[in-house]
């Protein structure tokens, strides 16, 4: 194995400059194609939910990459190739959060004649509730698109050479334009785009990096050889960053809190045509998800195996490990211009896609549960035109927002700490209302507000005290064949180091792996949730539309009726499953909407299509 020598950074050629500019071109492009296309629909529903007439494929495709990001992109092969492939355990908690999207959480969403998911909390409990958890929604949106946009700037920028201003600015700029011309069916069909540019992105480093490091048998070899494969960790020690309990447990609630609840996944999922569509579209967009993250983790093998003798992080070749796969691809590309760019366009896909799905959603948000609050008899054309202002404003904020992501680590370990910390909460509040007829609004606003308390108070411990290095340690890292400054070459594992004095709960509390964030958050929103219904008194069963609650209890006490009626609690299932629209109660917890439902019942809840046994989106609005 030859020496490797600190090379100088390398710099993008007019190809790459090309191949990645034209990624930028072609995705302005499809919003100039919708915005002139639709001109004539200028409805904010339209805008903001395509319509409701979208089909599962383009939905799929929306889905994976806008949670595909470039944190995908950049961060899971650093992940593997520091750590090991136990990160291919994700394809179980994918499995199981597609699941229970498309069982538990969906069917209501998209029964209930929603735009926003926080519509939902008010129907069941009341605005204060849903006020709540709408501006917890816009600070976890913002603060998880800062890291997007920031991370794979930094990275491109040390590695590349490639501005690193200039990309976040031409990130937020092409976002916030295609988002406010075409609306939600810019975003979709820009997505599916760009995941086709992600995937061929992967492959060509997968192709390349395997032919020059022996085939994929040698590759295989090498990651053994390095401890890389060593995946089903069974301890199930809760301070351990990465085991197989780690990942399928807290990794669903993580992800659950990503795609069960969330705006961006459920506002697509809602713009389908048919409950059935909207369900294939979950089911094709796991596929999808697992595609990809087979692609990153073999990317980090091939990585290792490429750099098994000289690790460039050690070596201080590069400041970071979230810039071991720009590095490895400006690498091993360094003869072919013109793919450098393609990897580029690859990762910065993946955080085009990300952006333009939070804008959205933080514009549908924003205008479904603030504006149309306080303005209610705003025009469609004004609707329209504050839902593209709040697109503008939200794409100016979250740009900025790249600034303060610096703080933050690695981008893999951030991203879904930010999402456990606050979605797990969220999870939890939805998971009263769906499932727990009895919780009440001050047991789901207590709740709320406990779980919050208790992700943030881990969360923001294990950032200011990290886990003892035995926790966390990442895998044996050479420089063996390294020439480095000082001419020596040394065996290290590179961990990091403990803070000199540590509180009573540093070494606990504080140390839990950050995947369990969202399970503390959901879990304590639940359990104090219930006991603050209870000591309040519980909500009556019959003052509940079926259609906000899903039976589960179904599922868990197929056998006794007894026992399935007593945790309905009052609430008519048998109605629902039947003939929902006929048996539809008359009396809801909400007294504006008790007054409206007798005059609307077709308004908000038809769209049942017996052929299909599936609900079809209908051209009226819902409303409250």
């Amino acid at each position: 194995m030859p020496n490797f020598e600190a090379p100088e950074v390398k710099k993008f050629v007019a190809w790459d400059y090309v191949v990645f500019a034209a990624l930028f071109l072609v995705s302005a492009s499809i919003g100039v194609f919708f915005a002139v296309k639709e001109r004539k629909k200028k409805t904010s529903k339209e805008f903001l939910v395509g319509g409701k007439q979208m089909t599962c494929g383009p939905i799929a495709f929306s889905l994976t990459t806008s949670f595909m990001s470039a944190v995908t992109v950049l961060g899971t092969p650093s992940e593997v190739y520091r750590y090991g492939a136990s990160f291919v355990l994700f394809f179980l908690s994918y499995a199981l959060v597609i699941i229970f999207t498309a069982e538990l959480f969906l069917p209501v969403f998209y029964r209930s004649g929603i735009t926003s998911t926080y519509e939902y909390l008010e129907l069941r409990f009341n605005k204060i509730v849903r006020l709540a958890a709408t501006l917890i929604y816009i600070l976890q949106t913002i603060l998880y698109t800062g890291i997007v946009v920031y991370a794979p700037s930094l990275a491109l920028n040390q590695v590349t050479g490639f501005d690193l201003w200039g990309s976040v600015a031409a990130t937020g700029i092409v976002c916030t334009f295609y988002c406010t011309l075409g609306g939600l069916k810019a975003v979709v069909w820009t997505d599916a785009f760009q995941m086709i540019v992600m995937v061929a992105g992967f492959l060509t480093v997968l192709i390349r990096g395997t032919s020059l490091n022996g085939g994929s048998t040698q590759v295989w070899e090498d990651a053994h050889e390095g401890s890389r494969l060593n995946i089903f960790d069974f301890d199930a020690d809760p301070l351990r960053r990465h085991t197989i309990w780690t990942i399928v447990i807290g990794g669903t609630f993580t992800w659950l809190g990503i795609y069960g609840v969330n705006q961006s996944t459920i506002q697509r999922c809602i713009s389908c045509k048919s409950e059935k569509h909207a369900k294939l579209a979950l089911y094709l967009n796991l596929l999808g998800l697992w595609t990809v993250l087979a692609c990153a983790v073999f990317c980090g093998l091939v990585m290792y195996s490429h750099y098994k003798s000289c690790d460039p992080w050690t070596a201080d070749f590069i400041s970071a490990p979230d810039q071991l796969m720009p590095y490895f691809v400006m690498d091993i590309f360094s003869s072919m211009p013109g793919v450098p760019g393609l990897f580029v366009a690859c990762a910065f896909s993946g955080t085009l896609s990300t952006v333009a799905a939070s804008i959205n959603a933080l514009a549908t948000v924003t205008f479904e549960d603030l504006v149309k609050k306080g303005f209610p008899n705003l025009s469609e054309k004004m609707s329209t035109w504050i839902s593209k202002g709040l697109c503008v404003l939200y794409g100016v904020l979250c740009t900025s927002m790249a600034a303060a992501a610096s703080l933050m680590g690695g981008v893999v370990q951030a991203s879904l700490s930010i999402h456990g910390m606050c979605g797990g909460p969220m999870l939890g509040l939805f998971t009263l209302g769906i499932v727990f007829p009895c919780a009440n609004w001050k047991g789901a606003l207590g709740g709320l507000l406990a779980g919050i308390t208790l992700a943030f108070w881990a969360g923001t411990g294990s950032f200011i005290y990290p886990a003892p290095p035995t926790k966390s340690i990442p895998l044996q890292l050479s420089t063996l064949n390294c020439t480095l400054a000082n001419g020596t070459a040394s065996l290290t594992t590179a961990a990091p180091t403990a803070a000199p004095e540590r509180p009573l709960l540093a070494d606990t509390w504080y140390s839990l792996s950050y995947l369990y964030f969202s399970a503390i958050g959901c879990l304590g929103c639940a359990i104090i949730g219930l006991l603050i219904s209870y000591i309040t008194g519980p909500t009556k069963g019959e003052d509940i539309p079926p259609v906000l609650i899903k039976p589960v209890c179904n599922l868990l006490f197929f056998w006794s009726e007894r026992l399935k009626t007593l945790l309905w609690c009052g609430v008519q299932h048998d109605s629902l499953e039947i003939d929902f629209e006929k048996k539809l109660p008359k009396v809801t917890a909400d007294k504006a909407f008790k007054n409206s439902i007798n005059k609307e019942t077709h308004c908000q809840f038809s769209g049942y299509n017996p052929e299909e046994k599936s609900y079809t989106n209908t051209s009226r609005e819902s409303r409250l």
